[in-house]
């Protein structure tokens, strides 16, 4: 067994919150180690839209105008009802030059992971490093890896999904399945696609469909759906998968029937649509003492507002800020701090983040859960009411819940 050095501070997760995270920290002077379970960067997922919020976010860690160049800004939001095949609302997105307003660009998974650590230093990332549990001694938390080893941490954060171990170990109660499943994809088209820059959502009968330019040769697509007994064996065969969708497509433009017949069958992916009880967040434990969890760790919610990339990086962002002010040796005034001083100062540090934190997931988990139960009713009342009512408000609601600003980086 092998016990190593102590690190000031140790990400368990290299996803989105756990790099983003992990580039603040560096953008301030301040290094990190970021344990990741796989041999790579995880690329599953393949795109994802980030609203004006993300943006703000990338900006504030420096990678924003490095994705900007690869992704395509979308014109606007556009619904439409696959019973009739007619388009219910349309919600133009304004944004000037300066990037102000409401910038909303469909990004790849993979160029996003890769953007946030192409900057961070060599050997920040440890790969193949597995936490298997968590020990405490005194102020320090021992990580136990896959591989035997221990790791001896000041601060902890968890970044590690919704099975996350760090989450486990602060007592929240796990995510709940919300009924639905989604299947997503990318269509890749060499010669270009040719679709306007909107993005394009369908719903109606129970299901709930999208197709989202990425760039000028990508499009993501997604479709979710509540599934019954016929449908237990889809999720493992990816031809069952895409003869499902195309089957209950409804009315929708050409366009999404072709990018669906466009993705090769091993890139079709199943997966549960999982969130948090909101209400866990009000009284469960985000920090406790030097240990904290954000992302997908913290707020798991259902896509249906497409916030959950987004809040990830707002998180890293504003913790990222909080951990460098209660590191600083500025902030305490003192040269010769004591080791229950400086505790006590990440932990004040990690309480300022989870008040900051705790009702903007709150609310972004609600609202997500809100927002996909009425688009994806099969009922009549709620048909109608969404169909000649509540489109226009709940397409508002996007731009709403992106109207947020995490804030700058106190980088000198």
């Amino acid at each position: 067994m092998r016990t190593e050095v102590v690190e000031d501070v140790v990400i368990v997760g290299a996803g989105i919150a756990g790099l983003t995270t992990s580039l603040g920290l560096h953008r301030m002077a301040l290094r990190s180690l970021v344990l990741e379970s796989s041999d790579a960067l995880r690329a599953s997922g393949y795109a994802l839209v980030l609203w004006a919020n993300a943006w703000k976010a990338l900006d504030a860690v420096g990678v924003g105008d490095f994705l900007r160049e690869q992704h395509v800004q979308l014109d606007g939001f556009v619904a439409a009802s696959t019973k009739s095949g007619l388009a219910i609302s349309h919600m133009p997105f304004k944004a000037d030059r300066k990037h102000e307003g409401n910038e909303v660009r469909s990004v790849k998974r993979k160029a996003l992971l890769e953007a946030l650590a192409k900057d961070l230093p060599p050997g920040t990332i440890r790969f193949t490093s597995k936490v298997v549990s968590i020990e405490e001694a005194d102020n320090i938390k021992l990580l136990h890896l896959a591989d035997g080893s221990i790791l001896k941490t000041k601060v902890l954060i968890g970044c590690d999904g919704v099975n996350s171990v760090v989450t486990k170990w602060l007592g929240l109660e796990k995510p709940v399945f919300s009924g639905r499943w989604s299947i997503r994809g990318c269509a890749e088209y060499l010669d270009g696609h040719g679709f306007e820059r909107n993005f394009l959502q369908f719903y109606g009968n129970g299901f709930r469909s999208g197709l989202v330019p990425c760039d000028e040769k990508t499009v993501y697509w997604f479709f979710t759906w509540t599934p019954s007994a016929e449908h237990k064996d889809i999720q493992e065969n990816p031809a069952m998968m895409k003869q499902f969708v195309l089957s209950n497509l409804g009315k929708v433009p050409e366009a999404l029937e072709n990018a669906i017949e466009s993705t090769p069958l091993g890139s079709f992916v199943a997966s549960q649509l999982k969130f948090r009880k909101p209400w866990n967040l009000l009284w469960g434990e985000i920090s406790k003492g030097n240990v904290c969890v954000a992302g997908d760790a913290l707020h798991p919610m259902t896509p249906d507002i497409g916030q959950g990339g987004c809040s990830a990086l707002e998180d890293g962002v504003v913790l990222a800020r909080c951990l460098a002010e209660a590191l600083s040796k500025e902030s305490r005034g003192e040269s010769n701090f004591k080791v229950e001083d400086e505790f006590n100062s990440i932990k004040k540090g990690l309480e300022k983040f989870a008040k900051e934190r705790r009702w903007r997931s709150f609310e972004l988990i609600s609202t997500a859960y809100l927002v996909g139960l009425i688009q994806q009713s099969e009922g009549k009342v709620y048909s109608f009411l969404r169909d000649n009512l509540l489109s226009s408000f709940l397409a508002g609601l996007l731009l709403k819940r992106a109207s947020y600003d995490c804030g700058t980086l106190n980088i000198s």
